[in-house]
């Protein structure tokens, strides 16, 4: 009675997830602790541990096309960190981000470059890219203050879609009262800008990868510094405020017009200013590089990392960046997906020995089962794969051997690899609905479906391999922790 009456005008799931985590906490488990010591780390120590380690790639890593794949990623973060203060922070569902990062790129184009015989300073086109992108997030978010949900989204994208048919057909425009002689090349159609001058700031030319690489890491670390005290203002709460309940915060004597007009603001100022540094790092602007997919991703990064949060942004524009660089490597593919998969079960053998064990045995028997099966009844459906001569001397053959032997391999490799991976993810789900015993009987049919369709499909297309990954990801994780990495459950009522 007396721990009914302490828990008086408290949510009820509210008390269950604490005594989740007290269980938690007295099992000792791994997640848990792991949780809880980066907790106790002061985010100040975290920036400068992540600077460090950051500010040390070039002097481990001495490949151009790696320190790239380094330079982009720290676009995308600061392109997440932007799209976060929009629609994780304030709550709004900007569709158009993009058309900022464009509106930066181009106007550094038109300023820096021999298109218009422009070649304005660096410290003087930066801050009026940005402020020019902020306008335009005036421009978007003044009409669109009365919008909620889905029809935010559909004026958004619409102004994304207008700025990419405007970054296209831009090069042939009638302005009479100039009297020109042909029509006006603004931005120069499907063939872009090229020739962009390099960034020179005092007298110092960014003008290799390594220093470009250094550029973008000092630019990230400002811009999360600024968001991160952003976050922490009186600024951020009301917009966390507006996120949570519109009308409540507006009660409460919070100017949302004001504010939500701010979000808009600064995410399109970080993403113009992002789109500056774009197009003096690869010397050339194109429609294609702000397209919908750029969004796609984007979206996806903020999600998987965690609506909301900074260190969620950071982390998902890292992992989806870095993940489809390493899978275009077959042999690197095929080591992170078992990486991930011994890991998995590990996991799952730590919290139930029994249960991992069992696991493991049964899809062992459930491959042997099927190669057994069809190769008694239809020899002719299978086939024998080659190995490559670069996996054959390597030190994890015997492992490709031994899978080869173990996986059936079909003739039609490519349809079937399809079929199976929609029942790989439909099993994966149901395991999820059922997560009683059910649920773990299904697991071994869905894991080895998820290793054939690596083995016969995924490995030997990387391209297909890492839009499916992209998507698996997020359907994953909408399921099993749609609060992303980072993120907190938040208790809703009905």
């Amino acid at each position: 009675m007396s721990s009914d009456f302490n828990h008086f005008g408290t949510d009820e799931w509210v008390v269950q997830e604490e005594a989740r985590q007290r269980e938690a906490e007295a099992a000792g488990r791994l997640t848990f602790r792991l949780r809880r010591a980066w907790d106790r780390i002061d985010p100040r120590l975290r920036l400068l541990a992540g600077l460090a380690l950051a500010a040390l790639v070039p002097l481990v890593v001495h490949n151009n096309y790696h320190l790239r794949v380094a330079g982009i990623t720290g676009l995308f973060i600061s392109l997440s960190l932007g799209l976060n203060v929009v629609a994780g922070f304030a709550g709004l569902l900007d569709l158009g981000y993009v058309a900022f990062y464009g509106i930066g790129a181009y106007g550094y184009a038109l300023l820096a470059s021999p298109h218009f015989n422009q070649h304005w300073p660096f410290w003087l086109v930066l801050p009026l890219v940005a402020l020019v992108s902020a306008l335009f997030g005036l421009l978007l978010g003044s009409p669109s203050l009365r919008l909620r949900g889905d029809y935010l989204a559909i004026v958004t994208l619409g102004f994304g879609q207008i700025a990419g048919i405007l970054f296209l057909n831009l090069d042939r425009v009638n302005l009479p009262f100039l009297h020109l002689d042909k029509p006006l090349n603004i931005t120069g159609g499907p063939n872009g800008i090229i020739k962009i001058d390099d960034i020179t700031v005092l007298g110092y030319t960014f003008d290799n990868v390594t220093r470009y690489y250094y550029l973008i890491l000092v630019f990230t670390a400002l811009i999360l510094i600024a968001i991160y005290h952003l976050d922490r203002s009186r600024i951020g709460r009301a917009w966390r405020a507006i996120r949570e309940d519109e009308l409540a915060a507006q009660t409460m004597g919070v100017d949302v017009r004001r504010l939500k007009l701010l979000a808009f603001s600064v995410g399109a100022s970080v993403a113009g200013a992002t789109g500056a540094i774009f197009a003096a790092w690869q010397g050339a602007v194109f429609p294609s590089n702000f397209d919908v997919t750029i969004l796609i991703i984007l979206y996806s990064m903020v999600v998987l990392g965690g609506v909301g949060t900074i260190w969620g942004a950071v982390s998902g524009a890292l992992i989806l960046s870095i993940l489809p660089e390493l899978l275009r490597n077959p042999e690197m593919a095929r080591f992170i997906f078992y990486g991930a998969l011994s890991l998995g079960l590990l996991l799952v053998f730590r919290r139930r020995k029994l249960s991992g064990l069992t696991l493991l045995g049964g899809v062992i028997l459930l491959g042997l089962a099927v190669k057994t099966l069809l190769t008694w009844l239809r020899p002719e459906w299978l086939t024998q794969p080659e190995i490559p001569t670069s996996i054959a001397r390597s030190f994890y053959a015997p492992l490709i051997k031994a899978l080869n032997w173990w996986m059936v391999h079909p003739q039609n490799s490519r349809a079937v690899g399809s079929v199976a991976f929609v029942l790989a993810m439909g099993l994966l789900l149901l395991a999820y609905r059922f997560k009683a015993r059910f649920g773990y009987v299904l697991w071994v049919p869905a894991l080895y479906a998820l290793t054939f369709v690596w083995e016969t499909r995924l490995v030997q297309e990387p391209s297909i391999t890492r839009m499916l990954i992209f998507g698996a990801l997020l359907v994953l994780m909408m399921n099993y922790r749609p609060q992303g990495l980072f993120g907190q459950r938040i208790v809703q009522r009905q």
